[in-house]
């Protein structure tokens, strides 16, 4: 099903999220939700409180060979490198920002099913690692843009 996603002044986006304690249908049914609300919005990532659930919850699909990825509870373990890239958000359409992210990113997140898996990602997937992980302690990359550039 595909749901709202709340723009920049919505407060909810403001608040920390939650764990999720329960693997269960309902999880499956939200991480089902944003990935289908992500590609409706031709997005490359999304966390749960852009829909308005404050649970610590994270799709992304950067359209390369890792295919869709499903983040319950991420922890981001190591940073380092940088890079320096125009970023967008769903939740603030029409504008792009040059934002400071580290090149490489270690982190440690659940499945769907409370597998526990762990990751090293980089440049782009390592962006959207740290642009949706800060969304579920609320910040947003407006907060973080270096300049703005032009919309595409």
């Amino acid at each position: 099903m595909i749901r709202e996603i709340l723009t920049f002044d919505s407060p909810l986006l403001r608040e920390h999220s939650q764990e999720v304690k329960n693997f269960d249908g309902e999880l499956w049914e939200l991480l089902d939700d944003m990935y289908e609300t992500m590609k409706k919005a031709d997005g490359i990532g999304l966390a749960a409180p852009q829909i308005g659930v404050l649970k610590r919850v994270i799709v992304i699909d950067t359209g390369g060979k890792t295919g869709k990825i499903e983040l319950v509870n991420p922890v981001i373990t190591a940073m380092w490198g940088k890079q320096e890239e125009a970023e967008g958000c769903l939740s603030l359409l029409h504008k792009r920002g040059i934002v400071k992210r580290p090149m490489h990113v270690r982190a440690k997140a659940y499945d769907r099913f409370g597998k526990l898996r762990r990751y090293h990602v980089k440049e782009l997937l390592a962006r959207a690692f740290c642009h949706e992980t800060d969304h579920l302690n609320g910040i947003l990359y407006k907060d973080k843009v270096i300049e703005w550039v032009e919309d595409e």
